[in-house]
């Protein structure tokens, strides 16, 4: 018996635009496409942080890529979905049986449910663990070689959407090292496996023709990571790749309209203070914060249209939110600009923001001008965020520019409030501990009716906006591009998928 814990989830109606499902159907047609080979070339914007572990950022890039899956898949609807399980049933209310497929790692070795134990074992034993572990223990036990009986120490209403995050993805044994490193290079399960890394500039996926959902369509995917926005655009126009993602607002217009697909997106950007010291571990000083920064103006200056001034933490793709969205009361009052030059005399606020997504240094600039107007002294850090995630986790900025996919993890908001916001979450990046948003993020996760659980959902959001930890500023409209000669993209408003076995040059 071998002891994984995991974090929470609940569905989000999405909508694709060129594809349909997001978890694999059971076939490709094997044609080899047409340009050069029919290889799909696709730029990145984030560059891997730990060489595509699952355990890190990176391991959305095993989702977009379809390079390796979990037991299950979250599909256009948000729900679970088969993947390496092909069914499951809960027994009681904390134990869980997965009957496993037929399918085997790319490496050629069969997928088994002790493999799968141990892919699980590997991820509750990292040393950094997956945020999707947060929040609930889980005992995993091979009953058989296809069957596998899940146990969570407390009930957990939505095991199998946590078990589609990629943070879970079920790799071959070898992939595992003595060290804790984790190298998906040949590991996966899925559709198309890496066959090369370059450093954090390039990768080389092929097709694997042992996949168990059929043949993919194209014969394998070229990678580069370009962390400049405007060099991703420039790359599309200029037909050096197929498909590049998150293309900035203010490159948005200069795409053809026939290469620019804006995607509903359940990505929030918010300022974040760090309550854990001075000076925002003083409640009035976050509330000054609070009431000084105006994210409407970042809407059109800064957005281009592309985005929603935010009203609370989750925004229109999360349909359920507004209708059950709750009044915030009990915030602390906020400090006078006098006060505020007192209190901080003699102190810099340290506001950081990362360089991956190009408006997040401009709504910086505007958010220091705002900032400054409270009675702030403000110095920016901005940098790639692979170089500055550590400091981030270790508390070393006072406020950050954040921009957050709110379903990310595992597909349900408790997930994501239970890693950034309860006293021991794993991304808690602005350091808060406090009685009452545990309570509130604990109600959220134990409730098994869906209505009922998006209600203490809501509840929980405006606990936490009470402490102004967080400042919600819009929701992102994302912007993909696709070169016309290219069909089977996914729209993901999750941003965890982007290629499947239908992705292929026409």
């Amino acid at each position: 018996m071998r002891t994984t814990s995991r974090g929470l989830i609940a569905a989000l109606a999405l909508s694709p635009l060129l594809a349909g499902c997001f978890a694999s159907g059971d076939g490709g047609s094997g044609a080899d496409g047409a340009g050069s080979g029919g290889r799909l070339r696709i730029a990145l914007a984030v560059p891997p942080v730990q060489a595509l572990s699952p355990y890190s950022n990176d391991a959305t890039v095993l989702s977009k890529l379809s390079v390796a899956e979990g037991l299950t898949a979250l599909n256009k609807d948000g729900a679970a979905a088969p993947a390496l399980a092909k069914s499951w049933k809960r027994t009681n209310d904390t134990t869980w049986t997965f009957e496993l497929r037929e399918a085997t790692f790319q490496d050629g070795t069969e997928v088994t449910a002790d493999t799968v134990v141990g892919a699980l074992d590997h991820a509750n034993e990292a040393e950094t663990r997956p945020r999707v572990l947060s929040d609930v223990t889980l005992t995993a036990k091979a009953d058989d070689a296809d069957t596998v009986t899940l146990t969570t120490k407390t009930p957990d209403p939505v095991l199998p959407l946590r078990l589609a995050s990629p943070a879970l993805a079920v790799l071959s044994p070898k992939a595992y090292a003595k060290d804790g490193t984790v190298s998906p290079i040949g590991t996966g399960t899925g559709p198309f496996e890496i066959t090369g890394l370059t450093g954090k500039t390039k990768a080389t996926l092929d097709r694997y023709d042992g996949y168990w959902g059929g043949k993919a369509e194209a014969p394998g995917i070229d990678v580069s990571w370009i962390a400049d926005g405007t060099a991703r655009a420039g790359a599309l126009r200029g037909g050096d790749v197929d498909i590049a993602e998150w293309i900035p607002t203010a490159q948005a217009k200069l795409l053809d309209e026939a290469t620019r697909h804006e995607v509903p997106s359940v990505r929030t950007d918010s300022l974040v203070l760090n309550t854990a010291s001075d000076p925002f571990a003083d409640a009035s000083l976050r509330a000054a914060a609070r009431e000084a920064v105006d994210g409407g103006v970042l809407v059109d200056s800064v957005f281009g249209g592309y985005a929603d001034k935010a009203e609370g933490l989750f925004g229109p793709a999360v349909p359920w939110a507004a209708g059950d969205r709750v009044k915030v009361t009990g915030r602390a009052k906020a400090a006078p600009a006098a006060q505020v030059r007192k209190e901080t005399k003699g102190r810099t606020l340290r506001l950081a923001t990362y360089t991956n997504r190009a408006e997040l240094p401009e709504a910086a600039t505007v958010l220091q001008q705002q900032l400054e107007k409270a009675g702030f002294t403000v110095k920016q850090d901005v940098r790639e965020y692979t170089q500055m995630e550590a400091d981030l986790l270790a508390g070393k900025y006072d406020a950050l520019v954040f921009s957050r996919v709110t379903l990310l993890d595992t597909g349900d908001a408790v997930a994501y409030l239970a890693s950034d916001y309860t006293g021991d979450g794993v991304y808690n990046i602005a350091g808060l501990k406090d009685a009452k948003v545990d309570r509130a993020i604990r109600a959220a996760a134990e409730e098994g009716d869906t209505a009922e659980r998006h209600k203490k959902i809501m509840r929980a959001e405006a606990e936490i906006l009470r402490t102004d930890a967080v400042v919600p500023l819009v929701h992102e409209k994302v912007v993909q591009g696709i070169a016309d000669d290219v069909e089977g993209v996914l729209l993901d408003p999750r941003e965890r998928s982007l290629v499947d076995v239908d992705t292929r040059l026409k």
